[in-house]
């Protein structure tokens, strides 16, 4: 291996733990911190879209599943790219993101005012695919106009 695709691969694990530890840090904050951090980005959202005061109540749930199906797109990503680098067969991304979710909802069961939900695993899951397609698209249009500007470049 080069010490390029070396270097690609340490940040690549490091960028990969840092997403883990923050699915997972954001499952052992209580449902009253987490509720109260939803209802700020809420706001947040609201004021720079709507001018208003916040994401009604029945957005908030909305507002999580979207942050759950983000934050393990980034993993599916991560995932699809390191595998990329090791040669391995992207499968292995689905899998261990079904893992990451399914430990996500484990630590969510011993929670204070949290509780398991297989529906969140399904959303997560979804999360990892979709980043896996958006990585894997990506990639396929930054080659493909790289060969083109190659192509085009006088020689």
């Amino acid at each position: 291996m080069t010490e390029k695709r070396n270097r690609k691969i340490r940040w690549c694990v490091v960028l990969l733990i840092c997403n883990v530890l923050f699915i997972w840090g954001n499952s052992m904050l209580p449902g009253e911190v987490s509720g109260a951090i939803s209802d700020w980005v809420g706001k947040v959202i609201a004021a720079i879209f709507y001018h208003g005061d916040g994401v009604p109540q029945a957005g908030r749930g909305l507002l999580r599943k979207l942050a759950h199906l983000t934050e393990f797109a980034c993993l599916g990503a991560l995932l699809t790219w390191l595998l990329s680098l090791l040669q391995k067969p992207r499968v292995f991304a689905i899998a261990a993101g079904v893992l990451v979710a399914s430990v996500d909802e484990t630590i969510q069961r011993i929670v204070p005012d949290r509780g398991p939900s297989i529906k969140d695993v399904l959303i997560d899951t979804s999360g990892v695919l979709l980043g896996m397609i958006f990585l894997l698209v990506g990639y396929t249009v930054c080659k493909k106009k790289a060969k083109q500007h190659q192509e085009d470049t006088p020689k």
